[in-house]
C-alpha cells in the first residue's frame, strides 16, 4: 500500500514542477528531488526505503510551497503532503491497509500539527526568498517591460495575456481602470535606445516619512515574478511594506527582483509626490548630435517659443497633424534613426511615440525622459472579496515625462494623439481569445481569481509589518514578559495539537458494540478474556431471565454484521435492527432501576 500511495504522489509533484521558473536553481533542485524519489521508489523493497521515499516527497512539497504560493498550487501541495504522509503511515502502522483509514489518519496528524504551524507562521521572522527574462534582443518581442527600450528594432510586437499585477483597495473601493502604473524610468538615450540609469543601484532614495491623511486608503499590490527590481505603483502613494524604497526618479524598487509572487502595501498621500519636484539634470537633456538632423531641425523651430509649455503645445499640434498610425506590426526601422519613423514610415506603437516625443523635447531644450509601466487593467468583481484590478502584460505601455517650471515632472502620453489604429492593435478584450470565452466561464474565472488573490495576499502579505502590528496589539501591556508570553503561546499551541490528536484518535466509545458491552456490564456481565459476544449475552441472560429473548436477538444481529457477507442494503437493514434492539435494552434497563 505504501508503494501505491507514493506512486500517486509522484504525478502531483511533477505537475507542480512544470510551473516552476526554469531560471531558478531551487526549481531544478526540487525537480531533481522528485525524480530521485521516483527512481528510488522503483527499486524500493524494504521499509526503510519506503520511509526515505516518503520523506523526500515531503521535503519536495515544502520546497514547492516556498516557490509556488498560489491557491491552486497550495491545494495540490496539501494533497501531495496528505498522500506522502499516508505512504509513511502504511509502513509504520501495523494492520492497517485500507486507503481510507490511512488518509483519515494522515488528516488527523495534519490537524494536530495545525496549531503549532499557525503559531510559527504568525510569529517566526519573515525573510526574503533565498533564491526573472529580458524581453529585448529580438525583432519579434512580446508585450511587457524591459530595462532597455528600443522600439526601432522591433518588427512585430506579440501580445501576451500573462498576468503582471493585481491591485485591490479594500473597503469595497473600486480602483481606476484607466490609470497609469509607473515601473521603469529610462533617462539615458544613445540616439536609438532608452536605458535606465547605470547608477540605479547607488541612487539616492527619498525620505518616506511624509504627511498622510488620517483616512488615507490602503493599496494592496500582488506582482508576478520579474527580472526587474522596480514594481508598479500609482506614483502618488507611500510604501509601507518592508524592503521597498522610492528613488528620486519615481521608481519604487525592491532590494532584489521578485523571484516569486510578491505582495506589498502602499498608503495614499494627501501631499504631492516628492519625486515630481526633483530637479532635472544634464542627463535629461542629453541627445547625441547629428544622429537625427530632421528631428533637430524641427525642434529648433520650437526653441524660439517663450516657454516650455508653449513648446509642448507646439509638439502636440504637430503630432496631431501628421498621419501617424498605431500598429503592433510597424516593421524594423533599418536606419535605426528616429527621422525615418517621424518623417517616413510614421507607423509604430507606444514605444515609438514616447521615444520620438522625448527626443524632440530634448532637442527643443525641454528636459524629458521615457517611462514604462502599465495602463488601465480589467476590473474584476469577485464574490469572495472587494473588487480588484487585474493588470496583464498586454497592458504594458510607455509614455513621456517632461520637466515644466512650477509643475515639476509632468506626464505626457503622445500615443493618445494618434487617431488611426491598425487592426493588429485592437484591444486584447476584442480579440479572438476574448470572443471565445463564454460569459459563464469568465464569471467562474473571476471568482477563482478572487479566491486566489485573497489567499495570496494572506499568505505572502504577512510580513514584518503585520507581525509587528499583531505583537503590538497582543503584547502592548506585556512589558518585560514578552519572551515568557511567546514561550507560553508555543506551549499552548503544542498542547492544543496534542489534544486535537488525542480527540481524533480517541477510543471508540461511540462504537455500537462498545456501547452494548457497557449495557451488559451494568447487569454484572463483564467480558472475560476470550469470551465472544453471544457467550456474554447468554451469561447476562442468566442474571436477568426476562431479557433473554432480547439478548438472543442482539447476539444474532451482531454475528450477522460481524461475519455474514451482506449486500449494502442488507447491511443497512441489520444495522438499523441492531440499533433498535440496543435502544430497547437501554430503556428496559432504565425502567428496571
Amino acid at each position: 500500500m505504501s508503494r501505491i500511495l507514493a506512486w500517486c504522489t509522484v504525478p502531483l509533484l511533477l505537475l507542480q514542477c512544470l510551473g516552476l521558473d526554469p531560471s531558478m536553481v531551487l526549481g531544478w533542485v526540487t525537480l531533481a528531488m522528485v525524480l530521485v524519489s521516483s527512481f528510488k521508489l522503483l527499486e524500493a523493497r524494504r521499509s526503510v526505503e519506503f520511509r526515505l521515499v516518503g520523506l523526500l516527497q515531503l521535503i519536495a512539497v515544502g520546497l514547492l510551497a516556498a516557490q509556488s504560493p498560489g491557491l491552486l498550487a497550495s491545494l495540490l501541495q496539501m494533497l501531495s503532503a496528505l498522500l506522502a504522509l499516508a505512504s509513511l503511515l502504511a509502513v509504520d502502522v501495523v494492520g492497517v491497509s485500507r486507503v481510507r483509514v490511512l488518509l483519515l489518519r494522515s488528516l488527523q496528524l495534519m490537524a494536530a500539527a495545525l496549531p503549532l504551524a499557525l503559531m510559527l507562521f504568525l510569529l517566526l521572522p519573515r525573510i526574503g526568498p533565498l533564491w526573472g527574462s529580458d524581453l529585448g534582443g529580438s525583432a519579434r518581442a512580446r508585450t511587457g517591460l524591459s530595462p532597455d527600450l528600443d522600439p526601432l528594432g522591433i518588427a512585430e510586437l506579440v501580445r501576451t495575456d500573462a498576468p503582471a499585477a493585481r491591485l485591490s483597495l479594500g473597503e469595497n473601493r473600486e480602483p481606476p481602470d484607466d490609470a497609469y502604473w509607473r515601473v521603469l524610468v529610462h533617462s539615458h538615450f544613445d540616439g536609438t535606445r532608452w536605458q535606465r540609469r547605470p547608477s540605479a543601484r547607488s541612487e539616492r532614495f527619498l525620505d518616506q516619512t511624509l504627511a498622510m491623511s488620517s483616512t488615507a486608503g490602503q493599496q494592496w499590490w500582488t506582482v508576478e515574478p520579474s527580472p526587474s527590481d522596480a514594481v508598479p505603483w500609482d506614483g502618488r502613494s507611500r510604501p509601507t511594506s518592508p524592503g521597498l524604497q522610492l528613488d528620486a526618479h519615481g521608481e519604487l524598487r525592491l532590494r532584489q527582483p521578485p523571484a516569486q509572487q510578491r505582495v506589498y502595501r502602499l498608503q495614499e498621500l494627501n501631499d504631492s509626490a516628492p519625486w515630481r519636484q526633483q530637479p532635472a539634470t544634464a542627463t535629461d537633456l542629453e541627445l547625441p548630435p547629428g544622429r537625427q538632423p530632421q528631428l533637430e531641425a524641427l525642434a529648433a523651430t520650437w526653441r524660439t517659443l517663450p516657454n516650455d509649455q508653449a513648446r509642448l503645445a507646439a509638439a502636440e499640434d504637430w503630432f496631431r497633424q501628421q498621419p501617424f498610425t498605431y500598429s503592433l506590426q510597424p516593421g524594423v526601422v533599418r536606419s535605426g534613426s528616429l527621422d525615418e519613423f517621424l518623417f517616413q514610415t510614421q507607423v509604430g506603437f507606444c514605444g515609438h511615440y514616447a521615444s520620438a516625443f522625448s527626443a524632440l523635447m530634448r532637442a527643443a531644450g525641454v528636459p524629458s525622459r521615457v517611462v514604462s509601466g502599465y495602463r488601465g487593467g480589467r476590473l474584476v468583481r469577485p464574490l469572495s472579496g472587494s473588487p480588484y484590478l487585474d493588470i496583464r502584460q498586454s497592458e504594458a505601455h510607455a509614455w513621456s515625462e517632461v520637466w515644466l517650471d512650477g509643475r515639476g515632472w509632468s506626464r505626457v502620453d503622445p500615443t493618445t494623439w494618434v487617431d488611426r489604429v491598425d487592426a493588429s492593435a485592437r484591444p486584447w478584450s476584442e480579440g479572438a481569445a476574448a470572443a471565445m470565452s463564454a460569459p459563464w466561464w469568465r464569471w467562474m474565472q473571476w471568482q477563482w481569481w478572487g479566491l486566489d488573490l485573497a489567499w495570496t495576499q494572506w499568505w505572502l502579505g504577512w510580513n514584518q509589518v503585520g507581525q509587528q502590528e499583531l505583537l503590538q496589539r497582543l503584547l502592548a501591556r506585556a512589558g518585560d514578559w514578552t519572551g515568557l508570553i511567546v514561550l507560553l503561546g508555543a506551549g499552548v499551541a503544542g498542547a492544543s495539537g496534542l489534544l486535537i490528536l488525542r480527540w481524533l484518535q480517541r477510543a471508540p466509545a461511540a462504537d455500537p458494540l462498545q456501547r452494548s458491552l457497557f449495557l451488559l456490564a451494568s447487569l454484572g456481565a463483564v467480558p472475560a478474556p476470550g469470551e465472544t459476544f453471544p457467550q456474554l449475552c447468554r451469561r447476562a441472560a442468566s442474571f436477568k431471565p426476562e431479557l433473554s429473548g432480547l439478548l438472543d436477538a442482539m447476539a444474532q444481529q451482531q454475528q450477522l454484521l460481524a461475519h455474514a457477507r451482506l449486500r449494502r442494503s442488507e447491511q443497512r437493514h441489520h444495522s438499523r435492527l441492531w440499533r433498535q434492539l440496543r435502544g430497547t435494552l437501554a430503556r428496559r434497563l432504565k425502567a428496571m432501576r
